[in-house]
């Protein structure tokens, strides 16, 4: 599996050949129609990411260590961004997710571009993220001392 820092260097490289803001949104909403469905099971409030403006629904199965997320919105642009953070966090330990930084949120210049409310939803998906990281590594490591 590629690295992790190598995977968000290609995210920034990727955003890097759009001159504008718009021809971005646009790669995000391709990225967006890109990331597979979630199962309709998950799309419930139980799955639902408080601090988001528009409804954006997270579910992560730990399988053989690693983390297995599934996630949809219902905003063209913000399913994009979830599916960045899926592309970044999916198939990675809880703590290969907890221990790194996420550098390409501003080396794309996300976080200047979006507004304050999308930008909030951002923090959240990460936040909510590594939430599940965190839990899932506190079970394993509960397991391991049973």
């Amino acid at each position: 599996m590629t690295d992790y820092n190598e995977i968000q260097q290609d995210i920034v490289d990727e955003f890097s050949v759009f001159e504008d803001w718009l021809d971005r949104y646009n790669y995000l909403i391709e990225l967006g129609n890109d990331l597979p469905a979630i199962d309709p099971k998950y799309r419930t409030n139980e799955y639902l990411i408080n601090g988001c403006q528009s409804k954006v629904w997270l579910h992560a199965d730990l399988v053989e260590g690693k983390l297995l997320f599934n996630a949809d919105s219902d905003a063209i642009i913000v399913k994009g961004i979830v599916a960045l953070l899926v592309k970044l966090m999916n198939e990675r330990t809880p703590a290969e997710i907890l221990q790194n930084d996420l550098f390409f949120i501003d080396g794309i210049g996300l976080r200047q571009n979006l507004s304050p409310t999308r930008s909030n939803g951002l923090l959240a998906m990460v936040k909510k993220m590594r939430l599940y990281a965190m839990a899932y590594q506190a079970k394993e490591n509960q397991n391991k001392e049973s």
